[in-house]
C-alpha cells in the first residue's frame, strides 16, 4: 500500500499526480447535515494555487474543485465526499531531461529504489500538487471546527534569515508571504530577490495557532495529540522539522521556567504561560495550541548540481521547468489543513473516551 490515507474516524485519502489528468481526495467520516458548497472549499484552494506572485511558480492552474459525491442540496449526507481538481497547464516536456536522472533534494532516487520506476513528470505523486487533496479536505475539517467554535490562524513566521519581530494578524493577507509583520515581509522580498538572481531558493517557518480547543483531546501513549500533529505536518513533502509550543528552546530551559503554572480565571482553570503549546501528556489542556513547521528550500533550482543517472553515470544537471523560489507562502494553507484534519479526527475519536459522553449522546 502507498499509505495515502490519513486518520481513523475522520479519514482523508488523496490521489493523483502533478501531470496526470486530475488530483483529488475522498473524505469519509463527515457527519450528515454540515452545510457545504464548492465555494467553501475553493477559498482554501485559492490560497495554495500557483501564479499568485512572482515568488510562486508561473504554472497557470485555476484549481477549480468539483464535489462528486457526499453532498445533496447543499448539505453533507454522511457518506464519503469525493473531490476532484483537473490539471489544466501541464508541460511535461520540461521534465524530459530528468527522466533518467536523480534530481538533488527530490524523491526521485527513493521512488526508483522502492517501486523500480517512477513518474518523472513534475515529481508525480511526490510533487507539491499532491497537497491539493489535503487542502480540499482541510477546508471541510476547518468548517467542522468552526461549528464547534474552534479557529485556526496560520502564517509565515520566517523566510530564510528574515523573522517576524511583531505579530499583527490583520496584515497577513496583505503581503505575498502571509507574514504578520510588514517590515519582515519587505525584508523577505529583498532576500528572495537575491536568491533568485543567483538561481537559488529559500526555506522558512510556518506557525499555526489553534484557539478554542477544549481540554481532554488526545490519548496518553501512542496516540498523543502532539504526536499526531507531528506526523501530519511531517507528511507534507517539504517539512523537515516540527515544534509544539516552546519546541527546541525548552531543551535549554530550566524546569522552573518551562513549567506552565495553573490558576483560576473566571471560574476556569487556565495557565500562566504556554510553553507546552496547549498540550500536556499528549492531551490538550484548553490553551492555545501552537505548532511550528520548518520548510526546506525549494529543491528545484537552475544552478548546476552534481548527481547521477539511473545507470550510475556522474553528471551535472540544471533543473528546468516552472518552480517556486520559496515554497513557504503556498504551504501555509497546507499546514493549516493538516492541522485541522488531525484535530477533527482526534475530537471524533474522543467522543467514546468517557461513559458520560456516550450516555449524553444516546440517552
Amino acid at each position: 500500500m502507498s499509505q495515502s490515507t490519513f486518520g481513523k474516524k475522520f479519514t482523508v485519502t488523496t490521489w493523483g499526480e502533478s501531470h496526470g489528468k486530475a488530483l483529488g481526495a475522498v473524505v469519509d467520516g463527515v457527519p450528515a447535515g454540515l452545510f457545504l458548497t464548492e465555494a467553501d472549499i475553493q477559498v482554501y484552494l485559492d490560497r495554495r494555487k500557483p501564479g499568485q506572485s512572482r515568488y510562486t511558480t508561473s504554472r497557470s492552474e485555476g484549481d477549480q474543485v468539483e464535489i462528486l459525491s457526499g453532498v445533496f442540496e447543499g448539505r453533507t449526507t454522511g457518506t464519503p465526499i469525493s473531490l476532484i481538481v483537473y490539471n489544466k497547464d501541464q508541460r511535461s516536456q520540461d521534465y524530459g531531461n530528468i527522466a533518467q536522472t536523480y534530481r538533488p533534494g527530490h524523491a526521485d532516487f527513493g521512488f526508483d529504489s522502492k517501486y523500480g520506476f517512477r513518474d518523472y513528470r513534475g515529481g508525480g505523486r511526490s510533487s507539491g500538487r499532491e497537497t491539493i487533496g489535503r487542502v480540499a479536505a482541510g477546508a471541510i475539517a476547518a468548517k467542522i471546527l468552526k461549528e464547534l467554535g474552534i479557529t485556526l490562524q496560520t502564517y509565515t513566521s520566517s523566510i530564510g534569515p528574515v523573522s517576524c519581530q511583531g505579530f499583527h494578524p490583520e496584515v497577513i493577507p496583505e503581503n505575498s508571504f502571509y507574514m504578520p509583520d510588514m517590515v519582515a515581509a519587505k525584508k523577505a522580498v529583498q532576500y528572495l530577490e537575491q536568491c533568485m538572481r543567483k538561481n537559488d531558493s529559500a526555506g522558512g517557518v510556518i506557525e499555526c495557532r489553534i484557539n478554542g480547543v477544549p481540554a481532554g483531546i488526545g490519548d496518553p501513549v501512542f496516540g498523543k495529540l502532539d504526536a499526531a500533529f507531528a506526523q501530519a505536518l511531517m507528511s507534507i513533502g517539504a517539512v523537515k522539522a516540527v515544534e509544539v509550543g516552546g519546541g527546541v528552546k525548552v531543551s535549554s530551559m530550566k524546569g522552573s521556567t518551562d513549567n506552565d503554572g495553573f490558576h483560576m480565571e473566571d471560574g476556569k482553570i487556565t495557565k500562566t504561560t504556554n510553553h507546552a503549546g496547549g498540550i500536556l501528556g499528549g492531551i490538550s489542556d484548553g490553551g492555545q495550541i501552537l505548532l511550528r513547521a520548518h520548510v526546506k528550500p525549494t529543491p528545484s533550482i537552475s544552478q548546476a548540481q552534481q548527481t547521477v543517472t539511473r545507470t550510475g553515470e556522474n553528471i551535472s544537471i540544471e533543473i528546468k521547468g516552472r518552480h517556486d523560489p520559496v515554497i513557504v507562502p503556498r504551504a501555509v494553507v497546507v499546514v493549516e489543513s493538516m492541522a485541522a484534519i488531525t484535530l477533527v479526527d482526534a475530537m471524533f475519536s474522543n467522543m467514546s473516551a468517557r461513559m458520560d459522553y456516550v450516555k449524553d449522546f444516546y440517552l
